[in-house]
């Protein structure tokens, strides 16, 4: 008689974000909560509500992408398709349209400098 293994599925699963130049990082959870957030000093110079703001979207953009691994992991252990799309899980390709759509609407801070 053997038991047959039941893979063990994390609560949460994890992933990370970093804005253009690289400076600002985000792990989120497929919850949506910032689990890791690391930034460079040279991140103060656009302020505290422009800082907020790209943690924000890193935060979305982490969190997006947890979601579809949380999927992939869930769909491997057998979990049906239609269970996945009612836990609002998306799609790979569904993540990587949201994430380019995303990019398109960014208009964050370019440059640190100031029209005179």
């Amino acid at each position: 008689m053997s038991e047959q293994q039941v893979p063990e599925i994390p609560n949460v699963t994890v992933a990370g974000s970093r804005n253009r130049s690289g400076t600002l990082s985000v792990r989120a959870t497929d919850q949506g909560m910032p689990v890791e957030i690391k930034f460079e000093r040279s991140e103060y110079r656009y302020g505290a509500q422009a800082l907020a703001d790209e943690i924000l979207r890193l935060t979305k953009r982490s969190t997006i992408a947890a979601k579809a691994k949380r999927r992939e992991l869930l769909a491997e252990n057998g979990m049906p398709a239609e269970i996945l799309d009612r836990l609002g899980l998306p799609t790979r390709q569904q993540a990587v349209d949201e994430l380019d759509r995303m990019d398109d609407a960014d208009t964050g801070p370019t440059s640190w400098m100031r029209p005179v």
